[in-house]
Parts: C-alpha cells; structure tokens; sequence
C-alpha cells in the first residue's frame, strides 16, 4: 500500500481547505446575486459543518446573502456569532439593515461600531446617511455628515452623493444644494438626489433644469431619475413633456422598469389621458406593487370604478399581497361612486390582511357614509376609531352633513374641528361654506376671521390649459390675457346656447350674502369657463378639451359644463383637486354623485 510522506498530507489537507474556501465564496457570491433562497440556506448548512462561520469573509458573504433575500435578522444572528468582527462585517450588517428598511437597527450598529474604535470608511457612510434620510432625520444625518467631514471622507463622491441624498430626502434642500455644488465629482445618485429633493418640495423648474443640465453634460440617468422627473410632468400636468420623457426611457431600455412605469401611468392620469395610463400597465409585464397602485389609483381618480375592483381581484390572483396605499384607492373609488356595501366589505377586508387602518381609510369610510346620507353611522364610525379622529375625518363628516342638509350634526363636527386647534386653511373655508350654505352669514364670517387671524389666505382657484410647451392660466373673472376678449365673447355665445337647451345658473353656489344680479355675475366667470372658452378658440379640430383646477369644481359649473359639452360637441376633461370629470355629450363620468 502506497502511503503519502507527512509533508505532502500537509499540503493536500491546505490545498482542501483553501480550494473549498475559494468554492464556496465563489458559490455563495453566486446565490447572493440571483437571490436563490432555498440553496443558499442548503450551503448555509454546508458552511456550518465544515466550521467555515467562523472565517471572517464568509460571515461577509453570508450577511450579504441574507440581506439581498430580504432576511435582515438572518444577517443579524450571522453578524452576532461571528467572533472576529473587521470593518468589512460590521459595513455588511449596517447595509443589511438600511437596505431592508430597518434604519433604527442600522443607525444602533453604527453607533456600537464607533463606540468599539472602528474607523467608519466610505462603504459603511452611505448606510447610515441612506438610514437618517429613512427616518427622515435631519439632526442625525448632519452628526453622521460632521463624522465624513472629521475622517476626510466627504469628498468621496459615493459618501457625498448620499449626505445630498439624505438632506433632500429629509426637505433640507437648502444643505442638499450645498454640498451638491461642493462637490469635486458627481454621480448619478448626487443628480437624482437633487432633482428628486427638488420634486418632493414642488420646485418643479429647477428640478427639470437639472435633469436637463445632467443630461446634457452626459451624466449617466437611471430609473430613480426618470421617475423623480416623470413625476413633476404629473404634478404640473405637462403631458407634451411627459410624452418626450416615455420616448426618451423607450430610447433608453427603461421602459421595462416598473418604478418607472408607476410614474408613467401617475403622470398619464393626471394629465387626464388614463387611455395611455392603460397602455403602459398592459406593456410592462413584471410589475411591482406601486404599479398596480398607480394603475388602481388611477382608475379610481377617472371614475373607472369597475376597472378597480377588477385589479383588485387580478392583484390577489396573482399572489401580489395589497397594502394600505392599495385599500386607500378601492375605497376611494367606493366614495366617488356610492358604492356603500363594497366600501364596508374593503373596509373589513383591511382587518384580513392583517393592514391597520389609517385615519385616511377612517375618513374615506366616513366619506362615503356621509355621501350616501348615512350621516350617523359615519358619525358612530368616528366614535369607534382607535385613535383620535383627525382633520380629515371631521372634514368628511362635515362636508355629508353639508351635502344632505344636517346643520346640527354639521355644528358638531365644526366644534370637533375647532378643538383640534390649529387646521388647514381648507377646513376653515369648509367651515365657511357650511354656515354660509344655510344662511348662517355671521358664522361665516367668523371662520374666515379666524383665517385671517393666522395669516393665512384662502387659495386663490385657478384653471389652465396647456398649448404646445405653454400653459395658460386663468383665475376667475381674469381679464389679463392677450385674448381677453375673444375669451369672454365665446363664453357669451355658449350661455346663449346653453341657454336655449335648458340652462339655468343655480346662485346658490355663490356663498356670499350679495343680490342675485351679483350673484349670477359671479358664476358665470369662473376659472374653467374661462379655460374652455379659451381652449375652443385656440384648438379647432376635435381634440378632448383638458383643463386642470387647483380647487374643487362648483355644482353650478359641473352643471354649465354639461351644457357645454352637449352644445360644442367636444369631450371636455376637467381634473379638480379631488378627480377627473369627463363630460360627453350633456354627460359627466361621475354621475353627478362627486
């Protein structure tokens, strides 16, 4: 029998254990990439039993497994066990946690890992400045900003892109624009970071100059990009540019993206056009659930509430689990179109996915008790809510009681509001308008003193209509634009029409104590007239007729609006602050029940 020497079982046993090594991390590098759970844990097995845990770069890779698989408190017991803990380790259980949306755990490793003498380096910043903008921890994420500019690292491009990253995301956008202009190099995280800040706080212009300005300087633009401008085309309803914005993602393979698809369809919807909204969802075959959000958002907002309870339905037979944002739109669409048994059955469904209910769900449920003229079930509703009702809870109740009449019930919920303290300028108008719908004038004018008493002014209602790349903009009564005049001869002519067909101003909309003639002076220049008037006179052919409100449409213009469609014979798209209206032909999707 031939026997090995003892030097060369040495070698063979350091050959084993070294080509095993470099095996399984190769292996495990492997997993972690496509994310392959099952064998993972079988390798995991594997590791345990040749004692490989123990090894400082295989906890590493381990921790990181664990973390893309989205099993955060994996990656935790793996960081926990291992005996020798390098900076590399305690960056991996960091990223774990901010990855995984634990930021609390995150920011607790970070402070531990400082507390035992480790220097944090640019892998292990950006976690916790990406855990800070998370929580939206403005004070936190300067101290951890103050820790990179101590250790040198801030001019890092990786830790200074997420320091700009956190500021923006936590709306100090003022130190975003700081150190972004600071900075030596800049990467596509830094741009996103700034245009999404930008974004968020409805700097519309300036977040669109520097996507521009990336763009044309050939900085690379990913996905996150795209969907931060693709949003602010949706917020300013700027469809010719959001057009351009889904030629430039086909151009550029993003079209597939989902995230980028949520955005598209945002942006196709409030820009009144839900027929591409359609089109985009049914092209994007992999779809996240802010996708089929967006989708069922959507549909709610356009009153397409049978196509919402048919995603809905196709959401759970696809295995995809609903969330809060998810019921928040089913029960939406329920108060926009009378809908009581199926709000309550998705109200109670909430209770089955395990989903606590918001005050939002509260107020939506109230909303639709309300409109229904349910008003008391709404109200024992809000007794039975577990936490204290809020603005918009009150303000759902308020706004049934004014529908159907109930000043006593209304009077309470006015008090209820009132003892909130501070509210939005909103409500006291809301608290206006219902006195004022009575004939309770005084009461009125109480509400509106005590909104001029904080300083603050009731929004002005505005309407405009895009032309090309220009938006016209009307207020009511407005007299400033160049067509002035042909604006308010069209407008004659159509009441005359409109007239003859039935027509007749109901005053009961202007909620000041003025004669009738004032009155019906009022009505008839209200913002979207005006936008309509303009938009017949400048687009002849057949095209649907777009117009976007900041405020909510008044009954008697919903009424004219109706006429107007009948009498021009032109589909007229109305999007207030609550949802679209289309009217066709003398007809409106909402069935008159908004």
């Amino acid at each position: 029998m031939l026997s090995l020497p003892p030097q060369s079982l040495q070698d063979r046993t350091r050959f084993t254990f070294e080509q095993n090594h470099i095996n399984i991390s190769s292996l495990l590098l492997s997993l972690t990439r496509s994310r392959t759970l099952p064998k993972g844990l079988q390798l995991h097995c594997h590791i345990i039993k040749l004692g490989f845990q123990t090894i400082p770069l295989i906890s590493h890779y381990l921790i990181n497994f664990y973390s893309r698989t989205q099993l955060p408190i994996n990656s935790q017991r793996i960081f926990e066990e291992t005996h020798i803990k390098s900076s590399t380790t305690w960056s991996s259980v960091i990223s774990s946690f901010a990855q995984n949306e634990l930021p609390v755990l995150a920011l607790r490793y970070f402070k531990k890992m400082v507390d035992h003498g480790i220097r944090p380096d640019d892998h292990i910043l950006p976690s916790a400045t990406k855990a800070c903008a998370i929580l939206s921890s403005c004070n936190v994420g300067r101290s951890v900003h103050c820790l990179a500019l101590k250790t040198g690292y801030d001019v890092d491009v990786f830790v200074g892109s997420s320091v700009v990253d956190m500021y923006a995301k936590c709306g100090n956008i003022e130190d975003a624009r700081k150190v972004f202009d600071e900075m030596p190099m800049r990467n596509v995280v830094s741009w996103s970071g700034m245009i999404y800040g930008y974004a968020q706080l409805g700097e519309n212009e300036e977040a669109l100059w520097l996507f521009k300005q990336a763009f044309f300087e050939k900085f690379e633009v990913n996905d996150f990009t795209f969907t931060s401008v693709i949003r602010v085309c949706g917020n300013t309803t700027l469809l010719g540019l959001g057009k351009q914005l889904h030629c430039l993602c086909l151009k550029l393979s993003f079209d597939s993206s989902s995230f980028i698809g949520s955005a598209l369809i945002s942006m196709y919807s409030k820009c009144g056009v839900v027929e591409l909204a359609y089109c985009v969802f049914d092209e994007i075959r992999v779809r996240n659930l802010g996708m089929w959000n967006a989708m069922l958002m959507a549909c709610a907002q356009h009153g397409h509430t049978d196509k919402v309870f048919g995603l809905f339905k196709e959401m759970e037979t696809s295995g995809m689990t609903p969330n809060f944002i998810t019921f928040l739109g089913t029960l939406y669409a329920c108060s926009h179109s009378g809908f009581v048994e199926k709000g309550k059955y998705y109200f109670n469904l909430m209770k089955e996915y395990g989903i606590e209910r918001g005050d939002q769900h509260y107020a939506s449920m109230v909303d639709i008790l309300g409109r229904a003229n349910k008003v008391q079930e709404a109200l024992a509703v809000i007794k039975e809510m577990p936490m204290q009702p809020t603005e918009c809870v009150w303000g759902a109740l308020l706004t049934g009681c004014r529908l159907h009449g109930d000043t006593e019930l209304a009077a309470y919920a006015a008090d209820k509001v009132f003892e909130l303290g501070n509210v939005s300028s909103g409500m006291y108008v809301l608290l206006s308008n219902a006195y004022a719908a009575v004939g309770r004038y005084e009461d009125a004018a109480r509400a509106r003193k005590m909104l001029r008493d904080i300083g603050v002014k009731k929004e002005t209602g505005l309407s405009w209509v895009e032309e090309g790349n220009i938006v016209h903009t009307f207020a009511a009564g407005d007299r400033c634009h160049f067509k002035s005049k042909e604006i308010y001869k069209k407008l004659e002519e159509l009441e005359d029409e409109m007239e003859k067909v039935g027509y007749v101003a109901d005053t009961s909309y202007v909620l000041r104590e003025v004669g009738d003639e004032e009155k019906n002076m009022a009505i008839r220049y209200h913002s979207e007239r005006l936008a309509i008037a303009f938009a017949l006179i400048t687009f002849q052919d057949k095209r649907p007729i777009r117009i976007m409100k900041n405020l909510r449409i008044c009954g008697d213009c919903h009424t004219a609006i109706k006429f107007m469609s009948k009498c021009c014979g032109r589909v007229i798209i109305v999007r207030d602050n609550n949802r679209f209206h289309r009217f066709e032909d003398g007809k409106c999707s909402c069935r008159d029940y908004w």
